[in-house]
């Protein structure tokens, strides 16, 4: 199965949807822009589309709702979660300043303090 995200005027990710891979194929090879004019044809011919991977494949990153697509970096890029954090370019995914433990134990960050706390 393939997947489609749907973008808004901002490329702001509103939905995903799976589309069957037959619906790609022209002349027996996949097609982005044959799942493109397939999501249209459903929602909307001034819908815009971009296909997206699980495997992350394509766009560095799987679409999630309110994730960004980056066109100059042909990338999903989910929104930054602390100001802090800076995006990893080759990978399009946020780090924070510190690395997160490695003990096995849960954490969650602080931003005031710009360090990981054990969750209770």
């Amino acid at each position: 199965m393939a997947h489609f995200a749907r973008l808004d005027q901002n490329n702001i990710v509103q939905e995903v949807i799976v589309v069957n891979n037959d619906v790609l194929l022209d002349n027996g090879v996949e097609s982005e822009q044959k799942g493109i004019d397939f999501c249209k044809s459903l929602y909307g011919q001034n819908t815009v589309w971009k296909q997206t991977s699980y495997n992350k494949k394509i766009r560095k990153n799987f679409a999630g709702i309110d994730s960004i697509y980056d066109q100059t970096r042909d990338a999903f890029i989910d929104p930054q979660p602390y100001s802090s954090w800076t995006l990893n370019e080759a990978t399009c995914i946020w780090e924070p300043p510190v690395v997160y433990p490695t003990d096995g134990k849960r954490y969650r960050w602080n931003e005031t303090l710009q360090e990981w706390q054990l969750k209770e």
